[in-house]
C-alpha cells in the first residue's frame, strides 16, 4: 500500500516537473518573442528616422538652392535708369526705341531730357572764355548711322584692303547702326571730331567740370579694351550728375559702372 502511494507521488511529481518545464519554456519563448518585437520596432524606428533625416536634408538643400537663386537675382539687379542705357556692339539699341528730341541749333537734336544741361554746360564754357566750342554731331537716326558706317568702309576699301579689315577699322570709331550712342540722343561730339581736341582749352575744361552737368568722356584711352572703342576725346555722354561723380570716383567707364551697380 505504501509503495503504491509512493509510485503515485512520483508520477505526480514528474508531471509537475514536466508542466513547470513547459511553463518555463513558454515564458522564455514569450520573452524572446517580446525582445524580437522590441528589436524590430527599434530597427523600423531608426530606419524611418533616417529616411526623415534624408528627406529633411533634401528639403533643406532645395530651400538653400532656391535662396541662392533669389540672392543671385538680387545681386544682378536690373538697371532701369534711362540715363544709363548701354548701347554698344554687345548691346544694340532697344527695340522700338523712339527718343523725344529737341533741336539745340538749326540742324542738331538731342534727347529733350539732356538739352537743358547741355546748353548750360556750353554756356558755362563760353562764360569761362572758351568761345571756340560747338556741337558737331548729336542724335543720329539709324539710317544716317548706316550711311556713315558704309561710307567709312568704302573709304577703306579704296586702299585695297579686305572687307573684313575695313569693317574692323571702321568699328574702332564708328559703331554699326543701332549700336551707337548717337542713336540714343544722349551723346554729343564736339568741334572737328579729331585728336586735336585733346589739346584744346575746351577739353581741359570738360575734364574738370563736365561732371557738374552730368556728362562723362565716354571712351577714355585706358578703357578701350572694355568699351571696344578707340580713345575719343570729343565724344561726351550724359549719365546724370550723381552717376558722373561716382564714375569719376571709382575710375570706371560706363560698362564697368553698370556691372558695379548690378552687384552693389
Amino acid at each position: 500500500m505504501e509503495n503504491k502511494k509512493n509510485n503515485i507521488r512520483n508520477v505526480l511529481e514528474k508531471r509537475n516537473k514536466k508542466y513547470r518545464r513547459k511553463i518555463k519554456l513558454r515564458m522564455i519563448l514569450i520573452l524572446l518573442i517580446g525582445i524580437s518585437i522590441i528589436f524590430l520596432v527599434l530597427i523600423l524606428s531608426k530606419k524611418e528616422e533616417k529616411e526623415q533625416n534624408i528627406e529633411t536634408s533634401s528639403n533643406v538643400e532645395e530651400e538653400n538652392q532656391v535662396l541662392e537663386a533669389v540672392i543671385s537675382k538680387k545681386k544682378e539687379r536690373k538697371i532701369d535708369d534711362w540715363r544709363l542705357v548701354l548701347v554698344n556692339s554687345k548691346n544694340p539699341l532697344p527695340e522700338n526705341f523712339n527718343p523725344e528730341l529737341v533741336y539745340i541749333d538749326k540742324t542738331r537734336q538731342v534727347d529733350k531730357r539732356i538739352a537743358n544741361e547741355l546748353s548750360k554746360m556750353i554756356q558755362a564754357m563760353r562764360n569761362s572764355g572758351i568761345n571756340n566750342i560747338w556741337v558737331q554731331s548729336a542724335y543720329r537716326s539709324i539710317e544716317y548711322q548706316k550711311d556713315l558706317y558704309n561710307n567709312k568702309i568704302n573709304e577703306y576699301l579704296q586702299y585695297g584692303i579686305s572687307i573684313e579689315e575695313a569693317e574692323r577699322l571702321t568699328s574702332e570709331y564708328i559703331n554699326k547702326p543701332g549700336e551707337s550712342e548717337h542713336n540714343l540722343g544722349l551723346a554729343v561730339d564736339f568741334n572737328n571730331v579729331n585728336d586735336d581736341f585733346k589739346n584744346s582749352k575746351a577739353f581741359k575744361w570738360l575734364g574738370e567740370n563736365a561732371k557738374d552737368y552730368g556728362f562723362i568722356m565716354r571712351y577714355p584711352e585706358e578703357k578701350k579694351e572694355i568699351t571696344g572703342v578707340e580713345y575719343e576725346t570729343w565724344h561726351w555722354r550724359y549719365v546724370g550728375k550723381e552717376h558722373a561723380y561716382k564714375m569719376e570716383e571709382l575710375e570706371m567707364c560706363l560698362e564697368e559702372y553698370i556691372e558695379y551697380l548690378k552687384k552693389n
